[in-house]
Formats: structure tokens, C-alpha cells, sequence
């Protein structure tokens, strides 16, 4: 175990001031106190708070309580407990106070052991906590916080590590991988969440042990990857995946993006292009920040040489549908981000063009109807704006003042036409009782046409639309 830590003066003060950021915890502690146990505050919420970031309405503990005990100590305090991991040794509850409702996990002190072949520890309750801390998954989160006295324990180096930028393991990162192969994936999303580099004991491991990663869940290994997207520092974790092989596992696109260059074909650097666009999109919208990680996955199967020296991707935004389809589906996400996604990498070069001839406002409607809705349309100018990465300033400055453009043109017309409600004026109820028709194809025909007038021509009123409606069942053979 590391020396006994060194708590700078403005560190101590942050301690401190967890009486006044948690007095929940504080309420906590003289509750198990009072009972004769130890309890804890571990995890994010320490480190956190010793880097003074705000931490999420979380509180996670360790106690020398068994499960029984602690509810026992909740009853009453809690105003909902739950038992649902009580055979994990872990107990859920939820308290409301004057700065809002905290959600609690207390587990008792754990020494699991892991058997071979299996990703599910046999629960062995401990007894100290520096024993509990050791399967933690690093030393950053390794420390802990007595309450309500304030006690700060340290025992393998995470206070320095947090300082030093350092992501390492409290035991033998082989031991700790092959307890959970998803720390290696962990591994990276840390690294983006605090701006920190792999321990080269730590890295090393991953990279010869990243074939364990076929035995996690999509799932895990999917929310873990959303963790490390939305961080501050996602090139690093994105880099670190792809240097210890783990990104083959599971995302084989990332480092595909690496292609081999010569000094005939020139072309830009397509996998840091991308980690440049990623990092270029707001944080707070996982789909922008995964479109953004898969917008260019279409190149490699679409580059192209040309005896000028130039390449070119043609359609690779096409074939980057596909792949991002398939891939977020293998990774079990959500229909709907899967569809969202989809979309925009389908879309992300909508823009190009635009500024280099003019756009009708026919050309402008269309864009705004593909992009779908409003979230969807300024995601898609987002990632416009984001894959702008030249070096030329003046293209650059042309291109953003074209995105500029383009969002003043939109924001004008739906004022007068209410974009966001592009729709014929004829709804399929009223187009069947105009033309006597019944439910079929030919009355979804009859309304697309309608919608593509509408996006060429502007508003229409009730009649124009009916005139178009008539003329349309004339060419059609359809009689009324």
C-alpha cells in the first residue's frame, strides 16, 4: 500500500466542506455511528469533490454494516429503501432534504472472490476497508471518507495518481482485468474523464489481455463507450482503445480509420480528422458525439486513387449509413439513437455546396424536411460546423459563415412558412374523399405529391391543392 496521503490546504478545505455539500452523508454517519459502524464515503463523489467538480445526486458508501443492519438503520431516516442488490450486499434508498432528493447505495465492506470463467464475483463480505477499496477498479477510486468525522484514507496513492494525472490499478492490473475485462474499457472512459494517461503497467495488460472483452455484454461495454463519448477528453480514451487493441473488439471502425498513406495520394488524417470532429461537438449530446465518432466509418471501403494524386470517398456517406446501422446495432443500442445516428452520418455532407452556388429556398426546405426534427436539424448544423477541421482559416472562416448562412435562411423561413410543420394541405383523409378513393398506395402517392409542391412552391392554400390534386389524377388515369 501507498504512504499515507498528503491532503493539500485547499484540498482540506474541499473535505471540509462536505458537511455543507453533503449533509446528508453527515446525517448518514452519526446514524451508523450511533450504531457501532463504520461508514464510508467511496467512489466518484470523493474524487470529485478533491478536484471541486459538482458530483451528480449520488451518494455512494461502504459499511461495515451487513445488508440486514443497514436497512435496520435506514427505517425510519430513508424515505424509500430498496433490497434489490441486498444479495450483493448492497441496499438502495432515496432521501429528500432542502437541497433536493438523493439517491443512496450503501454496500458492505466486500473481499469477493472471482472464480475462473466467470464475470460474477462470489460475494465474501469483509471486514475492513482498506480490503474493500482494493477491488475498486483505480486508485483515483480507491479513496475514501469516514463520516461524519471526515477521516480521509488513501491506502494505494489514488490522491497522487489524481494529481499526477495517472490511471492505475490498487492491485495487479492482470488481476484486476481478469476480475472484470470491462475496467479495460473503463480504463479508457477515465482517461477522457479526467485528461489522464494509462499506467504502462496498466496499459500494457490491456493490450494483452483485450480478447477478454468478448466475454462483457454489448450492453456494458455500449454504456461505457456513451461515459467516455459526452467526456471532456474523448480523443485520449478514443486513442487509448485503439492503441491496446480493445477498439477491434468491439468498434473496428475507429481504428480502420487509420489509413495507410503514400506521398503520391494525399488526402487528410482520417481517423484523427475524426477524433478532431467528436471533440468539436458540444459534450452534453451523446447522438451528435456518436455521429460524429462514425461520420467518416464509410471511407476506407470507398477511398478511391486517381492518377492526379487526389483520392476521393465517393459516397462514403452511404456506405457509413450502413456500417453505423449495423455496428450500433450490434452494440444494443435503442432503435432510436440507432435511427438518429443513422441519419446524420447519412446527411453530414447535405451542407457541401452550399455557398458555392445559391440554394432556392425549395433546396433550403428540403434540407430542414430530411434533417427531421428540430433537435435533429440543429444536431446536423452542429456536425456541419464540427467537421470543419482545415487548416486553411480562410476556408474555414468561409465554410462556418456559410453554416451561418444557412441557419439565418432557415430561421427566416420558418418564420413565414413554419418549417417545422412542413405538410401538404390536404391530409390522406381528405385526399380519399376528394377522389373517391379508398386506403391504398395511391393515396400516399397522392400526398407525397402534394408535399414535393409544397416544398417547391411555398405555403398553398385548400384550392391550389386541390387543383394539383386533380391535375395529378388526371395524369394518373383515375377517375373521380
Amino acid at each position: 500500500m501507498a504512504d499515507a496521503p498528503s491532503l493539500s490546504v485547499a484540498q482540506s478545505r474541499q473535505l471540509a466542506e462536505l458537511v455543507a455539500v453533503y449533509p446528508v452523508a453527515m446525517e448518514l454517519g452519526r446514524r451508523f455511528a450511533d450504531a457501532g459502524h463504520e461508514l464510508y464515503l467511496v467512489g466518484g463523489t470523493v474524487r470529485d469533490t478533491l478536484l471541486a467538480r459538482t458530483h451528480k445526486p449520488d451518494l455512494d458508501f461502504a459499511t461495515s454494516a451487513r445488508p440486514e443492519q443497514t436497512e435496520k438503520i435506514l427505517k425510519g431516516w430513508a424515505d424509500a429503501i430498496w433490497l434489490t442488490g441486498a444479495a450483493f450486499g448492497t441496499v438502495s434508498a432515496q432521501k429528500t432534504d432542502a437541497q433536493g432528493a438523493w439517491d443512496i447505495e450503501i454496500t458492505t465492506f466486500r473481499s469477493d472472490v472471482y472464480v475462473a470463467g466467470s464475470r460474477h464475483p462470489e460475494v465474501t463480505y469483509g471486514d475492513r476497508i482498506d480490503q474493500d477499496l482494493s477491488r475498486r477498479d483505480f486508485t483515483v477510486n480507491a479513496m475514501a471518507v469516514r463520516v461524519p468525522d471526515l477521516e480521509f484514507l488513501d491506502p494505494f496513492g489514488g490522491l497522487a495518481d489524481l494529481r499526477d494525472k495517472v490511471l492505475r490499478t490498487p492491485v495487479a492490473p492482470e488481476q484486476s482485468f481478469a476480475d472484470d475485462p470491462l475496467r479495460m474499457v473503463r480504463l479508457a472512459r477515465f482517461a477522457a474523464v479526467l485528461g489522464a494517461a494509462a499506467d504502462p503497467a496498466a496499459k500494457d495488460a490491456a493490450t494483452a489481455m483485450a480478447a477478454e472483452l468478448d466475454t462483457i455484454s454489448r450492453e456494458r461495454i455500449r454504456d461505457e463507450l456513451d461515459k467516455l463519448i459526452v467526456a471532456e477528453f474523448p480523443a485520449l480514451g478514443l486513442d487509448l482503445l485503439v492503441e491496446t487493441g480493445l477498439a477491434e473488439r468491439f468498434l473496428p471502425e475507429l481504428p480502420a480509420l487509420r489509413l495507410e498513406r503514400d506521398p503520391l495520394h494525399h488526402h487528410k488524417d482520417v481517423y484523427r480528422h475524426t477524433l478532431a470532429v467528436v471533440e468539436n461537438c458540444p459534450r452534453h449530446d451523446a447522438v451528435l458525439r456518436l455521429a460524429a465518432l462514425l461520420h467518416d466509418i464509410g471511407k476506407p471501403a470507398t477511398r478511391e486513387f486517381h492518377a492526379d494524386g487526389k483520392v476521393s470517398f465517393h459516397h462514403h456517406e452511404v456506405v457509413g449509413a450502413r456500417m453505423a446501422d449495423k455496428r450500433l446495432k450490434e452494440l444494443r443500442y435503442p432503435n432510436e439513437v440507432i435511427d438518429q445516428v443513422r441519419e446524420l452520418v447519412f446527411l453530414h455532407l447535405r451542407f457541401h455546396g452550399y455557398g458555392e452556388q445559391a440554394w432556392t429556398d425549395s433546396a433550403v426546405r428540403r434540407y430542414v424536411r430530411d434533417a427531421g426534427s428540430p433537435e435533429q436539424l440543429w444536431r446536423l448544423n452542429q456536425l456541419t460546423r464540427a467537421d470543419i477541421t482545415t487548416q486553411n482559416k480562410a476556408k474555414a472562416r468561409r465554410l462556418q459563415q456559410g453554416v451561418d448562412d444557412l441557419e439565418a435562411r432557415i430561421a427566416q423561413l420558418e418564420e413565414q412558412e413554419e418549417l417545422s410543420k412542413l405538410r401538404p394541405a390536404l391530409d390522406g383523409n381528405e385526399i380519399m374523399a376528394h377522389l373517391g378513393l379508398k386506403p391504398g398506395p395511391l393515396v400516399g402517392k397522392a400526398w407525397h405529391m402534394l408535399l414535393e409542391a409544397r416544398l417547391d412552391d411555398g405555403p398553398m392554400d385548400r384550392e391550389r391543392a386541390l387543383e394539383l390534386l386533380d391535375e395529378w389524377a388526371g395524369a394518373q388515369g383515375l377517375k373521380r
